[in-house]
């Protein structure tokens, strides 16, 4: 099985630290996030992951080297120019069967395997990985009709939503709507399947899940890992 890794944004959001590292990097606990995943993805039966590097890609590679260190096939794909996170695909030789596509900066306990079997059962030419969130408000709502009148009136409701987590399983058939050089995000290359006819999936499974953007998620992501690394690495990781 195969995963493509995006790894080549700026991660400007987590500055200063990422003027000397590259944001997949970053150490969680005692290693990169970059190894967390690539751990993760080897013990789900990932045997090739494809790096898609641009800023400070060149400490990236040589962090990863081949992979063989990971019992893994590591390539790589450099951005010349930032396209986005689904453009870069298009620069990817070989992505001639089902892959996983994934950001580079995230810290998730999600079953990757039963990711891909549900997709492959789907039928579908893409699954979105989703992760629900809430948000309690601390105010009375006020919902009202034509004319300004009252309709509904909750006092600190709570609403739940679903979010990408920014892990996607592909069909080969999604590269065909990327042009090349085309700087693109996965939302709009979602749409354009859609649109074209082509059925996407979702999948949402209770698991942790963090997206390592900002200083806040980072020191959360280092007490996640602190607390139990196992849950992340498997036991005896």
């Amino acid at each position: 099985m195969r995963a493509v890794i995006l790894a080549g944004g700026q991660g400007t959001r987590l500055r200063p630290y990422t003027t000397v590292l590259p944001k997949p990097l970053m150490p969680v606990g005692d290693m990169p996030i970059l190894e967390i995943v690539l751990r993760q993805l080897k013990r789900a039966g990932f045997n090739q992951v494809t790096l898609a590097v641009s800023y400070l890609g060149e400490l990236i590679q040589a962090y990863c080297g081949d992979g063989s260190r990971f019992g893994l096939r590591i390539d790589y794909s450099r951005e010349l120019q930032s396209l986005s996170t689904a453009g870069p695909l298009q620069l990817i030789p070989g992505l001639d069967d089902t892959f996983l596509v994934m950001n580079g900066d995230l810290l998730t306990t999600l079953d990757y395997r039963k990711l891909f079997d549900h997709h492959r059962a789907s039928g579908a030419a893409a699954t979105i990985a989703m992760h629900r969130r809430s948000v309690k408000i601390d105010f009375g709502v006020v919902e009202t009709g034509a004319g300004g009148e009252l309709e509904r009136y909750i006092e600190k409701p709570e609403y739940h939503y679903s979010v990408s987590m920014g892990i996607n399983i592909l069909e080969p058939v999604a590269l065909s709507l990327i042009a090349s050089g085309e700087s693109l995000g996965m939302p709009d290359l979602m749409l354009r399947l859609k649109e074209a006819g082509h059925r996407v999936a979702t999948y949402e499974a209770p698991c942790r899940w963090l997206d390592i953007g900002r200083v806040d998620d980072y020191a959360k992501a280092q007490e996640e890992f602190a607390e139990d690394a196992e849950i992340f690495l498997g036991a005896g990781a």
